[in-house]
């Protein structure tokens, strides 16, 4: 990394800020200074949420990526070369499930439905909402990964310039594979034996030295509001909000976004009713459905030995936080009670049949977790959880990426530094490493 720099202007920049915080719990409002992430009065955990002065959803008609929606992102500047989601109605997978209204909002690389995320997951759309959304300020935003946001966000600070410091696990390097090399803005640590959660703690701890700085998981508005842009451009072709919404949850990140911009369009329409959310997680790793199903305190009494184990045995790797934010007011038991919503599992059988399903019914590869998206609403059609009259909205988080190795000649990141789990307990640690990024 070349030092800290700043955070260059994009093609539109706006003093004024067109939207206001407003805290989940107690209502307070609060401007953005594009750093926020808690609400300073004195009260348990809430995330904030957007308030945009614009109430009516208004898609910008000159732009076609993710920042046509820049009216409902938190952003003060858009670069105009920020991919989108491909929305079409299935007419393979539908047909094979049953379900004529069946809609897939894909997100990766499939250059024929007009999706180009480089990095082959909806990650793009959090990470380019993030930057958008970062003060003209010297900082260095770190960011802990289990590979996909990693690579979502090495990738866009990489072409805009931002510095920053990605941490991750090496059994999702294989992720952090682009069409050019990286910048020298952007430094990448590697945990040689590590997991997601050993990712997490270390990037904490780099974040309490300056100028380094958390880019805040689902407490940035940024990221649930670049990923809500799933549904704003299902419901631009859809024209209608979706009965239920299928999606892989790790955090749970993407599903929150969802409801929180199904509730605007919800208004700007006259009164809309809610999708239900239908999270979807991978056996044996499943602390949001056993929450759901045993109630929250079996999320807060943390985890067994047992969770951590079983980190190693999910094909969806890229689900397993142990932290999801359940309790949180806003979060993930807010949202599926409020939606009417459920929390579904799929083992790792059928999760790799649902993956070559997909490939065969609508012609191209999808990431694991999308996997168990699919094995989840397959699931549920033939339980009855899902009939015939249903308008359903499938989020395939991420695919396209055997056909992006095939078009383009993709480049592996290259570490600045690795370190093994146990080094993660020596003293100092988080300072050297800090100081060899700088």
């Amino acid at each position: 990394m070349a030092g800290t720099g700043r955070c260059p202007s994009g093609d539109t920049e706006d003093k004024a800020r067109h939207y206001t915080l407003v805290c989940s719990l107690c209502g307070r409002r609060q401007p953005d200074d594009g750093l926020i992430l808690d609400c300073p009065r004195d009260h348990p955990p809430a995330l904030l949420t957007t308030e945009y002065a614009n109430p009516r959803f208004t898609p910008d008609p000159g732009r076609d990526g993710l920042f046509r929606y820049h009216e409902w992102l938190p952003v003060v500047r858009s670069p105009k070369d920020a991919g989108r989601v491909a929305v079409y109605r299935s007419r393979g997978l539908g047909g094979a499930l049953g379900l004529p209204e069946l809609w897939i909002g894909f997100n990766g690389y499939w250059p024929e439905r007009g999706a180009l995320l480089d990095t082959g997951t909806f990650k793009e759309l959090e990470a380019h909402t993030v930057l958008g959304r970062l003060p003209d300020r010297e900082l260095v935003l770190t960011v802990a990964s289990s590979g996909n946001t990693g690579a979502a966000f090495a990738w866009a600070c990489s072409q805009q310039q931002v510095p920053c410091l990605i941490v991750v696990p090496d059994k999702g390097l294989h992720r952090l594979r682009f069409p050019a090399p990286l910048d020298p803005c952007v430094a990448l640590v590697v945990i040689d034996d590590g997991d997601y959660p050993d990712a997490i703690e270390l990037a904490a701890s780099i974040c309490r030295t300056p100028p380094f700085q958390a880019e805040g998981g689902v407490k940035n508005v940024g990221r649930r509001d670049g990923l809500a842009a799933v549904l704003l451009a299902a419901y631009e072709e859809m024209t209608c909000l979706p009965s239920h919404y299928f999606q892989a949850v790790g955090s749970g990140t993407g599903s929150i976004a969802v409801l929180e911009a199904a509730r605007r369009l919800s208004a700007a329409a006259g009164g809309l009713a809610l999708p239900r959310l239908m999270l979807c997680q991978n056996l044996p790793f499943t602390p949001v459905h056993d929450a759901w199903r045993m109630g929250a305190g079996a999320l807060e009494r943390g985890f067994t030995e047992g969770y951590r184990e079983a980190v190693a045995k999910v094909h969806a790797d890229e689900l397993t936080n142990r932290a999801p934010p359940y309790s949180i007011r806003g979060g993930l038991h807010d949202a599926l009670r409020e939606s009417a919503g459920d929390v579904l599992v799929a083992d790792n059988t059928s999760v790799l049949i649902a993956r070559d399903m997909f490939a065969e019914l609508e012609g191209i590869d999808i990431e694991p977790a999308a996997g168990v998206a699919v094995a989840c609403l397959r699931d549920a059609v033939a339980q009855g959880k899902v009939d015939r009259d249903s308008v359903v909205l499938l989020n395939i988080t991420g695919g396209g990426r055997r056909r992006l190795a095939q078009d383009r000649p993709l480049v592996a990141a290259r570490p600045r530094r690795r370190l093994t789990a146990a080094a993660l307990r020596e003293d100092g640690v988080a300072e050297r490493i800090a100081a060899r990024c700088m």
